[in-house]
């Protein structure tokens, strides 16, 4: 029993930890490139949609981990995996409110646990 919770904490932080070296990786390759401009607020729109982008990617990636490596019920583990992610995403437009553009963080809470469902589903159709 201890076992197997062990490796459902460890699916989660496993797609969680994937998600933020990806995200950060990805951020500071951008900035030291110059092709993300800092602060924030000064990228273009359509640059602004990349970043959602790639987000969303690294979040249906490491919801599809998190599935891949969970002991049993693999959607149920990507989706507890995804809630953690909106809660985080909804502190961090709280926190981060101050800084435009406001639509930025809204849609990181609005594809957050799509993108964990995808990742799970993506999961499923594989093992079928």
């Amino acid at each position: 029993m201890k076992k197997t919770i062990f490796k459902s904490i460890g699916a989660i932080l496993a797609g969680f930890v994937f998600v933020v070296i990806f995200s950060v990786l990805t951020d500071l390759t951008l900035v030291k490139t110059g092709f993300m401009k800092q602060p924030f607020d000064l990228n273009s729109s359509w640059f602004i949609i990349f970043v959602i982008f790639y987000r969303s990617l690294f979040g249906t990636t490491g919801s599809y981990l998190t599935a891949r490596l969970a002991p049993y019920k693999p959607m149920g583990h990507s989706m507890i995996g995804g809630s953690i992610g909106f809660v985080l995403s909804i502190i961090g437009a709280i926190a981060m409110w101050n800084t435009p553009p406001h639509w930025y963080p809204v849609s990181l809470i609005i594809t957050t646990l799509p993108c964990a469902w995808l990742g799970g589903k993506i999961f499923l159709s594989k093992t079928k």
